[in-house]
C-alpha cells in the first residue's frame, strides 16, 4: 500500500509536469498576438495620419470644377448727349468731339466657377455668375476653353445650368446635404479673384442660414468658414468623401474678402432646381399664398399654447390655395405632411419644393384645438408681391388709456389712402408712440394699423380697451397692418 501510494503520487507529479508543459506550449503558440496587436496599432496610426491629407479627394474632385468667364455689354452713359445736335456741330465742328467715355457700349467681364454634374457637358453654377451675359466661356481643367449656352436659370434660388459641347467629362457626384452635420470638414474649390483653381478647408459652421442678400429669399444656406472669395461663386463645396454638398454662393464681409462667413446652396436644393432646369428650362414651385411668422414664447402664451412651436398665419392672399383650403388668419401650422415645423424659412422651402397641384396635409391649431386640413398647392410666381409663404420674425387723436403707450385714431378711407392701404382696410391707426412704452418695445410704429387684438376686431378705442382686458396677465396678441403686410406682435400692457 505504501508503495502504491508512492506510485500514485509519482503519477500525480508527472501529470502536473505535463500540464505545466502544455500551458507553456500554449503560451508559446500565443506569443505572436502582441506582435499582431502592435501591427494593428501601427496600421491604425498610419490610417489616421493619411486622413490628415485630402490630396486623394482633391485630385478626384478638382477636374470637375471649372472656371466660367462671362461678358456683358454695358452702355456707357452719354455725358453730353447734345453733341449729336446737327445745329451745334455746324457751328462748332470738330471742337465738339466725344470723350472716350462717351463712345458707346463697353464690355464688362466677370469670372466665376462651376461644377460639371453630367458627363455630357451640363454645368451647375450661380445665377448671378451668368446674369445678363452676352457670351459665356468655360475653362476646363484639361486646358480646353469651350463656349457655353444657358440651359436654364432660376433667380430665386440663385442657380443656373450651362451646357458645353463635350462628352466623357469628369463629374462631381452629388452628396446628401440633409445628412451634413455642423462640425463636418468640407473643402471649397473654385477660382477666387481669378488667380487659378484653389482649394480651401473648413467646417460646416451652421445649417439653414438666411442672409437676406438674395432676391428670391429661397435661402437655406450651409454656412462654412472655408475661405471663399469673389470668383468662388458657383464652385464646389465637397465633403471628405469627394461628394458635392453645396454650391458656394455668398460671403458676408465688410471688406469684400473672406472673414470666415461663407454660404453655400445645399445640394438637396441644387439637385431639385437642376433637374427641373435640365428637363424644362424653368422651375415650378408650390405655394399656399400666406404670410407666416414664427410662434414666439409670447405669442404662444397669448394663445394659451403650452409650447412655442410652429408658425402663425398673419396674412392670407385672397383666392389663394390657403383660402380655398380653409386656412384662416391666426391659425398656427405645426406640421406639414406630418413633419414638425421649426422655422418660417424651413416651412416656406418645404412648400416651395412641392410641385404645384400637389395635396399637402397641414396640422393646425385653431382656438386651442388641433385640426388636420388637406390643401391643394397653387403655383409660386416670382413676380408676385406677396402671398408666397413669406416669413417674418419681427416683431392728437383719440388716446389709448396708456397701457400700450400709443395714441390711436379710427382709420378713415382718406388716411388709408395716405398709407397706401386698400380703402376696405379697417382698424385703428397708430398716431403716436411713446418711445419708452411697451408698444415701442414690441416694435409698433407710427402709421401701423391695429386690426385685431387677442383675435378680436377693433374699430374704436373702446374695442381696444375691451380686447386688452382679456389679456389679464398674458401678453396681448395684436394683428398689425404695416404698409399692406399684416404681422402678429405681442405686447405686455402696463398694469
Amino acid at each position: 500500500m505504501p508503495h502504491k501510494t508512492v506510485i500514485t503520487k509519482g503519477k500525480t507529479l508527472l501529470l502536473s509536469l505535463a500540464l505545466l508543459m502544455s500551458l507553456v506550449s500554449c503560451k508559446g503558440q500565443a506569443s505572436p498576438r502582441p506582435a499582431a496587436a502592435v501591427s494593428e496599432t501601427t496600421t491604425s496610426t498610419t490610417t489616421t495620419a493619411a486622413q490628415n491629407s485630402y490630396a486623394d479627394v482633391v485630385s478626384k474632385a478638382t477636374p470637375a470644377v471649372v472656371t466660367i468667364r462671362s461678358e456683358r455689354r454695358v452702355r456707357a452713359p452719354q455725358q453730353f448727349p447734345f453733341l449729336d445736335d446737327p445745329l451745334l456741330r455746324e457751328f462748332f465742328g470738330d471742337r465738339l468731339r466725344r470723350s472716350p467715355q462717351d463712345q458707346g457700349d463697353t464690355i464688362q467681364r466677370g469670372i466665376g466657377s462651376g461644377v460639371i454634374v453630367n458627363a455630357d457637358g451640363y454645368i451647375l453654377t450661380n445665377y448671378h455668375v451668368i446674369d445678363g451675359a452676352a457670351g459665356i466661356k468655360v475653362d476646363l481643367n484639361d486646358s480646353r476653353t469651350l463656349d457655353a449656352k444657358v440651359v436654364g436659370s432660376d433667380k430665386p434660388s440663385d442657380l443656373a445650368v450651362l451646357k458645353v459641347s463635350a462628352s466623357n467629362l469628369p463629374v462631381l457626384p452629388l452628396g446628401d446635404s440633409d445628412r451634413v452635420r455642423v462640425g463636418d470638414v468640407v473643402l471649397a474649390i473654385g477660382n477666387p479673384l481669378g488667380i487659378g483653381q484653389t482649394v480651401t478647408m473648413g467646417i460646416i459652421s451652421a445649417k439653414g442660414r438666411q442672409t437676406g442678400l438674395s432676391n428670391g429669399s429661397f435661402e437655406d444656406f450651409l454656412q462654412t468658414d472655408a475661405p471663399i472669395n469673389q470668383g468662388n461663386s458657383g464652385g464646389a463645396l465637397i465633403n471628405t468623401s469627394g461628394e458635392l454638398v453645396g454650391i458656394n454662393s455668398q460671403i458676408l464681409s465688410p471688406s469684400g474678402g473672406s472673414i470666415g462667413l461663407g454660404f453655400a446652396i445645399p445640394s438637396s436644393m441644387a439637385r431639385t432646381v437642376m433637374d427641373q432646369l435640365i428637363k424644362t428650362g424653368k422651375v415650378r414651385r408650390g405655394q399656399l399664398g400666406i404670410v407666416v411668422q414664427k410662434v414666439s414664447t409670447d405669442i404662444a402664451a397669448s394663445l394659451g399654447m403650452k409650447d412655442a412651436k410652429g408658425v402663425i398665419i398673419s396674412q392670407i392672399q385672397p383666392g389663394s390655395a390657403a383660402e380655398r383650403g380653409g386656412l384662416k388668419q391666426g391659425d398656427v401650422i405645426t406640421a406639414l405632411n406630418g413633419v414638425a415645423i421649426d422655422s418660417t424659412n424651413t416651412f416656406r422651402n418645404q412648400v416651395a419644393a412641392t410641385a404645384p397641384g400637389s395635396d399637402v396635409k397641414l396640422t393646425i391649431l385653431r382656438d386651442g384645438r388641433e385640426q388636420q386640413l388637406n390643401v391643394t398647392l397653387g403655383e409660386f410666381r416670382a413676380e408676385a408681391d406677396g402671398g408666397d409663404e413669406q416669413g417674418t420674425d419681427k416683431g392728437t387723436g383719440d388716446q389709448e388709456t396708456g397701457k400700450l403707450g400709443i395714441g390711436v385714431e379710427p382709420l378713415t378711407p382718406e388716411v388709408a389712402s395716405q398709407l397706401r392701404l386698400p380703402p376696405t382696410t379697417q382698424g385703428l391707426v397708430v398716431s403716436e408712440v411713446d418711445a419708452t412704452g411697451p408698444a415701442a418695445e414690441a416694435g409698433i410704429q407710427q402709421g401701423d394699423v391695429i386690426e385685431k387684438v387677442n383675435q378680436r376686431v377693433v374699430r374704436s378705442v373702446a374695442d381696444l380697451k375691451s380686447a386688452l382686458d382679456q389679456s389679464r396677465s398674458r401678453p396681448a396678441l395684436m394683428l398689425i397692418n404695416r404698409r399692406g403686410t399684416t404681422i402678429f406682435v405681442t405686447v405686455n400692457p402696463r398694469p
